[in-house]
């Protein structure tokens, strides 16, 4: 069961595409939204749900593809027993984190940063860099992810899953790398 913790703290659309993409990468995976203010994602049921009425064995069933859990303003405490178990029944899991606070995990954390050039550049940690139009070197060791096309954009933020992109195959790299706990 790899889950990966995604953790995105300076960009919010980053933060809400970060864990699809690398989801799509390394299917059947499922996305469990730990941040109660977290994007509106499709799907039946939320986190909140899940901890209100306990998972059914539909929940429970790994499907192919990949399956996403909004959150549904639960905390992440109060949903611990609920990932657990999906955690259990799940072969690969992303847990998208809040941007704040800094996170502390049972997990590998994965940091996710823009990669600007100059004095926007910020933290050096070895991160998942996502490449802007402007080049910029990697400040550190990581995954440099390009920049994305229009239409793996536009498929993702319609909820559809894209066709072929350079951006979700990039993301197959996160999976293999190792990332602080």
């Amino acid at each position: 069961m790899p889950a990966l913790a995604m953790w995105t703290p300076g960009d919010g659309l980053l933060g809400a595409l970060a864990p699809l993409g690398a989801a799509l990468a390394a299917p059947p995976a499922l996305v469990i939204d730990l941040d109660p203010s977290g994007p509106p994602y499709p799907g039946q049921r939320s986190l909140a749900d899940l901890v209100a009425d306990e998972p059914t064995l539909e929940d429970l069933t790994p499907r192919s593809g990949v399956a996403v859990v909004r959150n549904g303003g639960v905390a992440p405490s109060a949903a611990a027993g609920v990932v657990g178990s999906l955690l259990q029944a799940w072969e690969r899991v992303v847990l998208r984190l809040p941007p704040r606070p800094e996170p502390q995990a049972d997990f590998p954390i994965v940091p996710v940063r823009l990669l600007v050039p100059g004095w926007l550049a910020g933290p050096t940690e070895p991160a998942v860099w996502q490449a802007v139009p402007e080049w910029a070197q990697l400040p550190m060791a990581g995954v440099r992810l390009p920049v994305p096309d229009r239409a793996t954009m536009r498929a993702l933020l319609a909820g559809r899953r894209p066709g072929h992109s350079r951006w979700i195959s990039a993301w197959r790299s996160v999976w293999k790398a190792r990332w602080a706990h």
